[in-house]
């Protein structure tokens, strides 16, 4: 038996043995059944996702960055949720960034043997001017794959903070980071197939990272978004309504501050409870370290 063989999310799914001859009903019940099992695994991982939460969030104070590294669907998703954290949260596109092994074009083709060298890896972070003050968050269903063990090493190297995620316990990138994550979701569906199961579990835990960290330097009050950028009709309108959620002003008073505060939300909002002018308010920000509830 090959190592790879060896791993849960390589292994055959006993419940789907005859997954070509059931009904599309049957085959929907089953992946729905499969799928419940995820958030539960992931239940058990949450001390380890706090503990790359808190480096994550430690980074950030430092002026650093956070790089998610991955390929394939793997891959794909850290750029996704990279990708996220800019009009969410009015971050910076180089604070939060995704690589996949073989560029952008691996967004959408496969990248022949790109995921197989480690070397790139080290390039691409090289190329990116990775320091000792960021993180870097390696992401591999399978847990063992070269550009992941490469980029981390690279990484450790430099002196940057190592975390990975995995879908296999006892994962070979585990050993390579400093703070793994590993959420054991079991067989596939579909044999193999880590798009399904695997790749939810990691969308879910990056969810929890780029969320969690962005609560902990001050983007959220209460539950609102209250750094998002204004990037379109759509967005200015939620941003109006942000601040009359955040204050319990009218419509009409939210689009007039929006704009007296040049279209950022933060400070409309502490215009508004506090009563100061837009110079004021940002001047309470900075000194309230960019969270609000600090600043009232």
């Amino acid at each position: 038996m090959s190592e790879l063989e060896k791993l849960a999310t390589e292994t055959r799914n006993q419940k789907t043995m005859s997954l070509d001859d059931m009904s599309v009903m049957e085959v929907l019940q089953t992946m729905n059944e499969e799928d419940k099992n995820v958030p539960i695994a992931i239940e058990k991982a949450l001390p380890q996702v706090k503990k790359v939460v808190e480096q994550i969030i430690q980074s950030f104070n430092n002026k650093g960055r956070l790089f998610y590294i991955g390929a394939g669907t793997s891959g794909r998703l850290g750029v996704l949720d990279a990708a996220e954290c800019v009009p969410t949260f009015g971050t910076e596109p180089e604070m939060v960034q995704g690589l996949i092994a073989g560029g952008m074009e691996a967004m959408t083709v496969a990248v022949e043997g790109a995921e197989d060298s480690q070397e790139l890896a080290r390039k691409d972070l090289a190329q990116a001017s990775l320091t000792k003050n960021d993180i870097v968050v390696g992401i591999a269903a399978s847990g063992r794959t070269p550009y992941v063990i490469g980029g981390l090493d690279y990484a450790k190297k430099i002196g940057a903070t190592t975390a990975s995620i995995a879908c296999n316990e006892n994962a070979q990138i585990s050993q390579h980071a400093e703070f793994p994550i590993e959420v054991e979701v079991g067989p596939e569906v579909l044999t193999g197939s880590t798009r399904l199961k695997s790749g939810t579990a990691q969308k879910l835990v990056l969810n929890m990272l780029s969320t969690a960290s962005m609560i902990g330097i001050g983007k959220v009050y209460k539950n609102l978004m209250v750094d998002v950028r204004a990037t379109n009709d759509k967005l200015v309108e939620r941003s109006k309504r942000i601040i009359m959620q955040a204050t319990d002003c009218s419509y009409e008073q939210a689009d007039k501050v929006f704009y007296q505060a040049d279209q950022n939300v933060k400070i409309a909002i502490v215009m508004i409870l506090t009563g100061v002018e837009k110079n004021e308010a940002n001047d309470k920000l900075v000194q309230g370290n960019g969270f609000v509830r600090n600043t009232l």
